[in-house]
């Protein structure tokens, strides 16, 4: 590889324009080697060079972002192993544009101090034995609201990746209600929630739109990869598929990082969104207050456990309180549940992580359908765990 040679094509695929408003696009590299020796050449550019600042390393998947003119000058390049769109990906149900599965009004006060949710899954049984002591869960969200009551003791370190000199203080609501659900905790008059002495690191990769570009969420990927997250939270989906991200999600799989994702508000019965699609995932559908799955949330085979996600009451911007509808709500349940899992038993992996939360759901029925899905069970996952405490860790 010729890194000055490839600095020429890619400055003339480049927009020229000063604000690179072009649409952007990911570039993947073949190997480490030509990655490492693209980024030498790239710092030793003057800073003042009118490309520099519109080029966003990938470490994870050996790959930049950056804005294009066109794509032919470099679709031939030997060492480039991949172009594709760095598409929009963007929440549903969250801020001011709230879809069909959005909120019903805020409180200052929840209704109840452990919401329906949290108890329908049976999560406080079992609080005696595990309550997501010393797991750390990366929520690639908005971020959260560091001066909620019930999230102060949870909240840790974390990273703006839309302002790397800011905290990732939430400006939208919806990274805040997830990290209710999943760890919330009061003495007082607010809420609980799945995994209450876990610990929340919020990866605000996304807008106070709702907003995030699919490098922002591999950024976010590699930085739980590299601060050693127990669990990675993805409250969001997207209809097409990114090769880049599926390679992300698969560093973190390798890593022994459980992914949990939300399969879409559509309502569709035949496909989930991405990542959830994707087999090192574990993809989560909503159910509703009577044990149906809910007529917001996709269904279909590709879907791995389902939990309460319709009226999930959960802590909101300003000390206050939101109920939103959504698998959003239902994946925050999950990522808790995991939680618990793995406060017990540190060393399950992934892919046990997921046989085990299906094998000990509860079943109840599909809607249309001869059949059954399988709904998040907390009392019976951790009870099983608790019974092998001290035999051979599963793999």
């Amino acid at each position: 590889m010729n890194p000055s040679a490839f600095g020429k094509w890619l400055h003339h695929a480049m927009d020229k324009g000063a604000d690179g408003g072009g649409p952007r696009h990911i570039v993947r590299f073949r190997s480490q080697g030509d990655y490492a020796a693209f980024m030498r050449y790239m710092s030793s550019l003057s800073p003042s060079h009118p490309h520099l600042q519109q080029i966003r390393p990938l470490r994870l998947i050996r790959a930049i972002s950056c804005p294009l003119r066109s794509i032919e000058p470099l679709a031939s390049i030997p060492f480039v192993r991949s172009i594709e769109a760095d598409a929009r990906v963007l929440l549903k149900g969250s801020g001011p544009n709230l879809g069909p599965a959005g909120h019903h009004g805020s409180r200052s006060t929840p209704p109840s101090k452990i919401p329906w949710g949290v108890r329908h899954i049976r999560a406080p049984q079992i609080w005696p034995k595990s309550k997501g002591e010393r797991i750390r869960i990366g929520v690639v969200d908005t971020g959260a609201d560091y001066t909620h009551p019930d999230l102060r003791h949870c909240l840790s370190r974390g990273i703006n990746l839309l302002n790397r000199h800011l905290y990732p203080f939430d400006d939208n609501g919806h990274g805040t209600h997830i990290a209710g659900t999943i760890a919330a905790h009061t003495k007082q008059r607010g809420i609980i929630g799945v995994a209450p002495h876990a610990l929340i690191h919020p990866v605000k990769a996304f807008d106070h739109q709702g907003g995030a570009y699919v490098s922002d969420i591999i950024k976010a990927i590699d930085w739980c990869v590299l601060s050693g997250m127990d669990i990675i939270n993805m409250s969001f989906g997207m209809k097409s598929h990114s090769k880049a991200l599926e390679a992300a999600v698969l560093s973190a799989y390798r890593a022994g990082i459980v992914v949990v994702a939300s399969s879409g508000n559509e309502g569709q019965r035949a496909e989930i969104d991405y990542p959830a699609r994707f087999p090192q995932s574990i993809a989560v559908g909503a159910t509703t207050r009577k044990g149906r799955v809910a007529p917001f949330s996709n269904d279909g085979r590709q879907i791995d456990i389902y939990a309460p996600g319709e009226k999930i009451y959960s802590t909101w911007l300003g000390g206050k309180y939101q109920e939103l509808s959504g698998t959003s709500m239902a994946t925050s349940h999950v990522t808790g549940v995991i939680a618990l899992m793995l406060s017990l038993r540190p060393g399950l992996r992934p892919g046990r992580i997921k046989s085990l939360l299906r094998k000990h759901a509860r079943y109840i029925a599909s809607p249309g359908k001869q059949s059954f899905i399988k709904e998040l069970h907390a009392a019976r996952t951790i009870n099983h765990l608790s019974q092998r405490v001290g035999k051979p860790t599963d793999a």
